[in-house]
């Protein structure tokens, strides 16, 4: 096992097959194991082909998961600054819907990736 920091700088364990849930912030948690871990053997999340296995199906299983998860987050982002828009907090909601559109196309850039690396493998 080694330790990862989630997105709030706290410190997880993680290692194979050992996956635990982690948060980002109050009431917002994110499972890892059997359904939260799709690289299961990798070496957390930035090491999808560490040892053994299939590497592309495990790559193709990281991309996806993390795919998702930003999509998740883009739109947890985008309904902030709509209450942030409620409360008349009008510059912080606009910022927040451009670092919105900025997770979008790094969406599509990941959405797109995913898509080489499956045609890559279709070829293989």
């Amino acid at each position: 096992m080694h330790l990862i920091k989630d997105e709030n700088g706290n410190l997880i364990p993680h290692g194979h097959g050992d996956c635990q849930e982690h948060t980002h912030g109050e009431g917002h948690t994110h499972p890892h194991g059997s359904e939260g871990c799709p690289a299961e053997g990798s070496q957390g999340h930035c090491g999808a082909c560490a040892s053994g296995g299939d590497a592309g199906k495990e790559t193709v299983a990281l991309l996806s998961y993390m795919l998702s998860h930003n999509e998740h987050h883009a739109s947890e982002l985008d309904q902030m600054a709509e209450n942030l828009k409620k409360m008349g907090m009008e510059a912080a909601a606009k910022t927040i819907r451009e670092a919105v559109s900025d997770f979008q196309k790094g969406n599509m850039r990941l959405g797109l990736a995913l898509t080489l690396v499956k045609e890559e493998l279709k070829q293989q």
